[in-house]
């Protein structure tokens, strides 16, 4: 009986202990909220849901980089995550009459915004060349694109870059870029994996989210270029409180290792990371 009581002791203690560490662990894991919050309990948020791979919908379900960060530094403010779908165009005047309390949008962090709103950086974006999976030409990176036909989206901002990379080599003697430009990102892809084009340039998240989807067809070659831009979550102008909170949920998802996960399930490369 002696020794059943010990051990039963034992077991109590060890139980004891286990519920004070959790709790320890726990309490250090939670990040105080702001107070004023546009619903009681909740941390709600614009978003547009059609750019993959931060935010799109999936089975009719939205899924992707920013809904998995949202969810999880509400966690650690002990909030539930709360979405509002609406245009790109609506998202500033709804943080401003305070319908939404945050957007969280992959919104790019640029001087004309920063002087309506308050961000809370989380990654960085640049670019990326995409090649075959089997480059036939053994493309390395962008230094020995001279020669190559390279696809983008006309208009776009990767277009200027592959025209300036064909006025370099020209420059440089070498035989030009020739720059072949498409309606939309999906039909230089296509002209890519059919082998019209050798090489196309696509922004980072683009980049990584068509290879993550189609690892058989695409390949990213060589490192990630600039220019580079940062993205964040926008709060009201002067909202400290939210600001705080945001930036102290989001360093202990980066701590605990849950910010490395979700960029590695969305596809995202680890140097997009903010140091």
């Amino acid at each position: 009986m002696m020794k059943l009581a010990i051990v039963r002791s034992a077991l109590a203690g060890a139980a004891l202990l286990g519920a004070v560490s959790g709790a320890i662990s726990g309490a250090s894991a939670q990040v105080a909220p702001p107070k004023d919050l546009v619903a009681p309990g909740k941390v709600t948020y614009a978003l547009v849901g059609t750019f993959a791979p931060f935010q799109y919908m999936d089975n009719n379900k939205l899924v992707g980089l920013d809904i998995d960060l949202i969810d999880a530094m509400a966690k650690k403010m002990g909030l539930t995550p709360a979405p509002m779908t609406m245009e790109f165009k609506g998202l500033i005047p709804a943080l401003q009459s305070k319908r939404v309390d945050i957007i969280n949008a992959a919104m790019y962090i640029r001087p004309e915004r920063e002087e309506q709103v308050d961000f809370v950086p989380y990654v960085s974006v640049g670019n990326e060349l995409v090649i075959q999976a089997k480059n036939p030409k053994n493309i390395s990176g962008r230094e020995n694109m001279c020669g190559a036909n390279v696809a983008v989206t006309l208009g776009g901002f990767q277009e200027k870059l592959a025209r300036e990379d064909d006025e370099n080599c020209k420059k440089a003697g070498k035989a030009g870029v020739n720059v072949m430009t498409f309606p939309t990102a999906q039909d230089a892809a296509l002209a890519l994996k059919n082998g019209r084009a050798d090489a196309i340039y696509n922004s980072t998240p683009g980049a990584y989210k068509q290879v993550q989807e189609l690892p058989n067809d695409y390949k990213i070659a060589g490192k990630t270029f600039g220019p580079f831009a940062k993205v964040g979550f926008a709060v009201r102008k002067g909202d400290a409180a939210m600001k705080d909170a945001l930036t102290k949920s989001f360093e202990a998802i980066k701590a605990d290792g849950t910010f490395d996960a979700i960029l590695k399930k969305n596809g995202m490369p680890a140097s997009s990371k903010l140091d």
